[in-house]
């Protein structure tokens, strides 16, 4: 880590850096909590992987790992947190992750108040600390540290339901978060079409998220429920295009297949 008389230099957001400078980014959600899963990524040539903290039995400790390990890579990390405690929107920012995504934003009110707990003055109102790996252990000048949270670390909200969809141009309007991401599987559940990502009324619904997203001038986040050159011809600029355990098993099965086709099966 580079220090500078004025301390540590701190590494600036490459999810950021690329959606300012007008490219698109590609993403890997990450079910598996191992810090070493994050390093593949890292190898591969990924700018940010997703964690999350809302439905994998992960921990804090175990967390920073994860997170550490793609700062070896220089990789951005996003963490979904569980939603509603302050904490949990905060720790993640303090462990250094770059992003957190907050799942089932309902209400402009909410995501003013998300803001709030989670940008420092004069956006919001986030406690100081600096004593965690983002302010490098209190090695961090304090106007650097705000400075640099309000700046490049960035928030998803994640629209998911018909109730968030009927507000979504008043919650793209709220100031201070970056991102809007369209949830397909819990909004398609909510409509009795669970799976149907497809289903023209889900699809009509992911298309005004990204039009909400660009007028208001936030970006727009898509799972790979699309061709990407359609999604991008919508306004998505952030593609998670897919999660280590669809990877494994993918590979799994195509090895027991050929397994399979050689010796008609382990028995």
């Amino acid at each position: 880590m580079a220090t500078t008389p004025a301390g540590p230099v701190l590494r600036k957001s490459r999810v950021l850096n690329l959606l300012r400078s007008g490219q698109s980014v590609p993403c890997m959600k990450l079910n598996f909590a191992d810090a070493r899963v994050v390093e593949t990524c890292g190898l591969a040539g990924f700018p940010v992987v997703w964690l999350c903290n809302e439905h994998v039995p992960n921990d804090w400790l175990n967390m920073e790992h994860q997170i550490r390990a793609a700062k070896l890579y220089d990789m951005d990390t996003i963490v979904r947190v569980s939603k509603g405690a302050y904490s949990e929107y905060v720790k993640p920012f303090e462990a250094d992750a770059t992003g957190i995504m907050v799942p089932h934003v309902t209400t402009a009110e909410e995501a003013r108040e998300i803001v709030a707990r989670t940008r420092f003055y004069p956006v919001g109102q986030r406690a100081i600390d600096g004593g965690n790996s983002d302010g490098k252990f209190c090695r961090v000048p304090v106007k650097q540290y705000l400075e640099h949270g309000n700046t490049e670390r960035f928030i998803i909200l994640q629209i998911e339901t018909p109730e968030a969809l009927e507000n979504v141009d008043e919650i793209a309007a709220v100031e201070g978060f970056d991102i809007l991401h369209f949830g397909p599987g819990d909004f398609s559940h909510r409509l009795g079409l669970s799976g149907q990502r497809e289903h023209p009324v889900v699809v009509a619904a992911r298309q005004r998220v990204a039009q909400a997203a660009v007028k208001h001038g936030k970006y727009a986040m898509a799972q790979p429920v699309a061709p990407l050159p359609q999604l991008a011809a919508e306004g998505f600029k952030i593609f998670s295009l897919g999660a280590d355990v669809m990877g494994l098993n993918t590979y799994l099965d195509a090895r027991l297949a050929e397994f399979n086709q050689h010796f008609g099966g382990a028995k």
